[in-house]
């Protein structure tokens, strides 16, 4: 096989990863290709994930995944929003205890409480998330921002990642699950 050929399929197969979500992604979930078509035209296909596609490629909240489906919100984060998900990872549920994550789980009022606090109407990047004292959830409480040397918290917990962008908002990834004022 000659290397212009070789390069085709290597190409080829690096593409199908990228859109079979096969790939992780540590920064913002884009996919952008380009290629010539007939005349000068150039036309552009932009690949966007949504919250949930997202969080299911990332490979790394699976937990979180599992509540929204038990909670019967994944056709919520899957629409239009925009929406800002303060997204605890996989590691921030092991924070949980085992028998409290599963009651947590079995009681589908009060999942999709804790669920729907760490979402906020709107599309908050973190540089409009540093600005505020505090943001409205869609549950209804407040969650408390606070900026500082050590970095950014909301609601107690540390976001580790930020601006992961989606289709119909933007991801933070924070290390811990929080829960509203009110449980």
């Amino acid at each position: 096989m000659n290397a212009r050929k070789r390069l085709k399929v290597v190409a080829t197969a690096s593409l199908m990863a990228v859109l079979s979500g096969a790939l992780p992604y540590a920064e913002p979930v884009y996919a952008q290709c380009s290629r010539k078509t007939t005349g000068e035209k150039q036309m552009q296909t932009t690949l966007t994930k949504d919250i949930v596609e997202t969080a299911q490629a990332a490979g790394s909240f699976s937990t979180l995944v599992t509540a929204l489906m038990e909670a019967g919100l994944v056709d919520t984060l899957k629409g239009a929003g925009p929406f800002t998900v303060f997204a605890p990872s996989d590691e921030a549920f092991k924070k949980v205890s085992q028998s409290d994550l599963e009651a947590l789980l079995k009681d589908k009022a009060k999942l999709t409480k804790v669920l729907t606090y760490h979402v906020v109407p709107g599309s908050l990047k973190a540089e409009d998330v540093v600005k505020h004292a505090s943001a409205k959830s869609v549950e209804g409480a407040d969650i408390a921002i606070k900026a500082g040397a050590e970095g950014v918290t909301v609601a107690g917990a540390k976001v580790i990642q930020t601006d992961i962008m989606c289709s119909n908002g933007v991801v933070h990834v924070i290390d811990t699950v929080i829960f509203p004022p009110a449980l």
